[in-house]
């Protein structure tokens, strides 16, 4: 009786038009997590390998790109991460201590406002360049995710942001591109491409979207998750995380495997589009955020993609470098997949299986 009596769509919609997130919830005393956010019993049959940490996230330390020697050895260290475990961590970066911990600082600042406060900026409006809302897809998924999250993309301005970000954002965005330039060089060699290749040709820095997530303390977290399994619909991701844990990377054999807070680094992972572009020679791993008692988790995800007008029009197509090679994917533009991927929403499926040939 219970269970015809539920309707899910009714609960969404409602939880939706709070705009107040999962953090409304927490404040409002929450102590039994809403059925909209329950993950079946059996949600993955992966084994989480704790073990396993150390061997498998390289740290790779870019102050190794100044001399020559040195610069093919860095080169080699990426090319052996993004083929295989599609994750890594970087420190001296060049992003300065007190950015990272100023760009962590905003984010919570933001969601700790009153609800009254962060109402504005809550939409769904795809448009809209500052967008406040509890996952993004809500309303496609099977189950909903423990966290909230602020979303920014290129050419936000900072009038148009939430008063926390605005004396952050625009320095650590452009410090993360910065970054992006100096680590699709390094991946543009690993593939045997000139350096500017995937900057210049590809269109890879092309746009940028912020993603500062927040996910609350759960009183139930065997429920649920903080993120469900996926990859990320981008060429590359550059994250900023807290110390609190909780991200997941899914490795061959079926393993879940902690990526560890490391202080000072930032954690890079290949995204989609550069799995399609490299024809399967870099790996677009699936990941996930375990969801916790403790917290809050802070983390800041830079999605290097195409923006705008722009999305219809950039094309990718896999680098076929042996002439016995053949294609994997079809060739997609960045619009058709990000739309495919926002509308199949974080189901457990890769989208670029939908591209496959």
């Amino acid at each position: 009786m219970a269970a015809a009596a539920y309707d899910r769509l009714s609960e969404l919609k409602a939880f939706d038009e709070t705009k107040a997130g999962v953090k409304g919830l927490v404040d409002a005393g929450v102590i039994a997590v809403p059925r909209i956010f329950h993950h079946p019993p059996d949600h993955d049959h992966h084994l989480h390998d704790a073990t396993a940490t150390t061997s498998c996230i390289p740290v790779i330390d870019l102050s190794l790109s100044a001399e020559v020697a040195a610069r093919a050895q860095l080169v080699a260290q990426v090319k052996a991460a993004a083929e295989t475990v599609g994750f890594f961590q970087v420190l001296n970066h060049g992003v300065p201590d007190e950015l990272l911990a100023g760009m962590l600082a905003s984010i919570r600042r933001f969601n700790e406002e009153p609800a009254e406060a962060r109402r504005p900026f809550y939409t769904r409006d795809p448009a809209r360049r500052v967008r406040y809302q509890s996952n993004f897809d809500l309303f496609q998924s099977p189950a909903a995710n423990w966290r909230d999250t602020i979303f920014l993309d290129t050419g936000a301005a900072p009038e148009e942001m939430p008063p926390p970000l605005r004396g952050v954002v625009p320095e650590y965005t452009a410090q993360v591109r910065r970054l992006g330039a100096a680590l699709l060089e390094l991946l543009s060699e690993a593939l045997g491409l000139p350096a500017g290749y995937l900057e210049h040709d590809a269109g890879c820095l092309d746009g940028l979207t912020v993603a500062g997530h927040y996910y609350p303390p759960c009183p139930e977290p065997h429920l649920t998750l903080g993120t469900t399994r996926h990859s990320d619909p981008s060429f590359l991701t550059v994250l900023l995380q807290d110390g609190v844990g909780g991200l997941q990377a899914l490795l061959d054999g079926g393993r879940w495997v902690d990526v560890p807070p490391v202080p000072g680094a930032l954690v890079v992972n290949i995204g989609d589009f550069l799995q399609l572009m490299s024809n399967d020679r870099f790996k677009s791993v699936e990941h996930r955020v375990v969801a916790m008692d403790a917290g809050p988790r802070l983390s800041v995800a830079c999605f290097f993609r195409t923006h705008g007008a722009a999305a219809s029009t950039r094309v990718c197509s896999p680098i076929v470098m042996d002439g016995d090679e053949r294609p994997r994917y079809r060739s997609v533009t960045v619009h058709e997949f990000v739309d495919y991927y926002r509308n199949k929403g974080l189901d457990g499926r890769s989208a670029l299986d939908h591209f496959r040939l």
